[in-house]
């Protein structure tokens, strides 16, 4: 039977569609299919065991994780900056075991993208005399909600903003962020992640027990006063009736886990329904921070140069350094989130030098941090983002995780060998770093 020469054209478009489907099925298969946001951040992505050759010349400090690097879930980002002529950054990222179909908890990392989010709806009540230092009550209105008229950590004793987010930023404060959850909103908060492109990010739920799945939905009332007290703007209570479907369908981890009264249950953790980030997404969004300008417009957050400024010197300030609040140092000691370079060790940080602009994640032997670090003296900046899972028995929410003696060391680690390698690596234009040196 002879074919129409058409019905062969056919033929020869469908060959060549699966054809290219099956190539794209084989890259994703092998790694080698990036992660959407890299696509937008101008970089190059290396594809070398760069930072696998590092850390073996090392096996004193890496070699029980390399060893076990599936069971303990790790990925690396380190990437480097270099400077042009005018001072422009630019980027080359090295990864190891990156995926982002690798789940990680991500805890407290979803704090980055909130506050941001915060002061980029605060930004948007401009015209109504509202900004992030304005004093806010916060009303009930729902089941679990639970009224705010004062803050006593605050210098003037009323809360605001701004002052949430130091306290969000500072000490990975829940109560903070459980606040700027339920301001922004879970429905704006979301459709601003995958505006900006961060299509695997989720967040869904704030870290108030009482207040989980549907009840999550409801935001409490915020009222916004002036300088005198007067009443310029009230949110009332917003209901998000978007559902957002988990991005890599069901996600069980571990052989068992302790309930909400605390008893056994024999088989793994559902985080189908839990937050959701991967470490591309977390690094590129703190790069968006440090290096706004090097982010496509679309990419970054809607923030002033103020904004900006603010939100770097509370990712990178010790504790010890704020007045309002005032922590008590044996409790908030100098890296109590600073995981890379000092995470294994509770003393005070002297080296006055170095700077880490980070956020963190610990939770359920998940530990993560994604991290600009800046050494003035020596001319060296790097970003670096990791996250492991050290939960050695498989069981989950019994407390015993081994983040001391596996999960801050590597972290610690893997900062100063990043580092040490930073400080002899040669660069043809020195850094102007003098943006980042802040008054704290």
């Amino acid at each position: 039977m002879k074919l129409h020469r058409s019905t062969k054209k056919i033929r020869t478009y469908e060959l060549r569609s699966v054809l290219f489907i099956a190539c794209l099925f084989f890259l994703l298969l092998n790694g080698r299919f990036q992660d959407s946001s890299q696509k937008d951040i101008p970089r190059k992505i290396s594809d070398s065991n760069f930072i696998e050759e590092l850390l073996k010349a090392e096996p004193e400090k890496f070699q029980s994780v390399f060893q076990n690097s599936g069971e303990y879930k790790v990925q690396i980002i380190y990437t480097q900056i270099d400077r042009d002529k005018k001072n422009i950054p630019h980027f080359t990222q090295y990864n190891f075991h990156l995926d982002p179909a690798t789940y990680f908890y991500p805890a407290s990392m979803v704090k980055l993208p909130a506050a941001a989010l915060a002061l980029e709806k605060i930004n948007s009540l401009r015209e109504k005399g509202v900004d992030k230092f304005s004093r806010l009550k916060i009303d009930s209105a729902w089941k679990c909600q639970t009224k705010m008229e004062f803050d006593s950590t605050a210098e003037n004793g009323y809360p605001s903003v701004a002052h949430f987010i130091k306290r969000m930023l500072l000490t990975s404060d829940d109560e903070a962020y459980n606040r700027m959850f339920s301001f922004v909103g879970m429905e704006f908060l979301n459709r601003r992640m995958q505006e900006m492109g961060y299509a695997n990010t989720r967040i869904t739920h704030s870290f108030d027990v009482n207040c989980l799945g549907e009840l999550a939905r409801h935001t409490n009332p915020f009222i916004f006063y002036d300088k005198s007290g007067k009443e310029i703007y009230r949110q009332p209570m917003l209901v998000c009736e978007k559902k957002y479907p988990p991005p890599f369908g069901e996600i069980k981890i571990g052989k068992g886990y302790l309930d909400s009264k605390n008893k056994l249950v024999n088989q793994p953790k559902d985080f189908t329904y839990l937050n959701c980030m991967t470490l591309q997404e977390v690094h590129d969004m703190l790069l968006s921070v440090i290096f706004p300008a090097s982010v496509p417009e679309d990419k970054r957050f809607k923030l002033t140069g103020d904004d900006y400024s603010f939100l770097r010197k509370y990712l990178s300030m010790y504790p010890r350094e704020s007045d309002f609040p005032k922590y008590d140092s044996k409790k908030y000691w100098d890296s109590y989130k600073k995981y890379f370079l000092y995470g294994d060790s509770k003393d005070s940080i002297t080296n006055k030098n170095i700077r880490i602009f980070n956020i963190v994640g610990q939770s359920h032997g998940f530990l993560s941090d994604a991290a600009y670090i800046v050494d003035f003296e020596n001319k060296t900046e790097f970003m670096l983002a990791a996250t492991i899972y050290v939960n050695s028995d498989g069981i989950l929410n019994d407390g015993k995780y081994e983040y001391n003696e596996i999960g801050f060391p590597f972290l610690a680690n893997l900062g100063r060998t990043i580092y040490e390698y930073e400080k002899k690596r040669k660069r043809e234009n020195i850094p102007d770093l003098s943006e980042f040196q802040l008054k704290y």
